[in-house]
């Protein structure tokens, strides 16, 4: 028990730390993006001369800002999902489910995540239409994404497993600070 504490508090503060970088990350490239179509609307409204460049650009930079930003979206319950029957069930089965689910979700996110690296890897034969890229280095971010989401994964699974610890998404995104409803649910239930 105490093994899997220590092991819950380490990853948790990883994944605090991934997910502070990553949004910080994904805010810069989120402006990259936008100055990337705006350069692309000016060009192509005001100079009549559209550039062959931005729209992949900004296509690259919306992968990568999901890809940064994904890992902490599914640790905070993010995701759309639905959540209203676990209400409906008693709390040892409702547990139980959770735990189930979380286990699944661990196994696609494995296989997803070799999936991605192979993709990756075969992103070398390619590049970018328009400028001297390697496409690997764009695909690298399904890696990055499904790497963040199976340790956000791991921190779910631990919590559900340990008694006393934040048992749902609510509760985790509610000892970081957090106070937004992230589901169907918890909106009706926090008014």
């Amino acid at each position: 028990m105490a093994f899997m504490t220590t092991s819950l508090t380490a990853i948790s503060a990883i994944n605090d730390r991934i997910g502070k970088i990553g949004s910080s990350i994904a805010w810069v490239l989120v402006a990259l993006m936008v100055g990337s179509i705006l350069l692309q609307v000016v060009c192509r409204y005001v100079f009549n001369s559209a550039l062959p460049w931005p729209e992949e650009v900004a296509r690259a930079l919306m992968i990568w800002m999901m890809a940064l930003v994904a890992g902490e979206a599914y640790r905070k319950g993010m995701f759309v999902s639905i959540d209203m029957i676990h209400n409906y069930l008693p709390a040892s089965v409702s547990r139980f489910i959770k735990i189930f689910l979380l286990a699944l979700a661990f196994a696609v996110l494995v296989q997803l995540f070799v999936v991605a690296l192979e993709f990756f890897d075969r992103g070398f034969r390619t590049r970018a239409a328009s400028f001297p890229l390697k496409r690997a280095w764009i695909y690298l971010a399904m890696p990055v994404c499904f790497g963040t989401m199976l340790l956000a994964n791991v921190e779910l699974f631990l919590r559900a497993l340990l008694p006393g610890s934040a048992s749902s998404d609510e509760d985790a995104s509610e000892d970081k600070g957090g106070d937004e409803g992230t589901s169907i649910n918890a909106n009706t239930e926090k008014g």
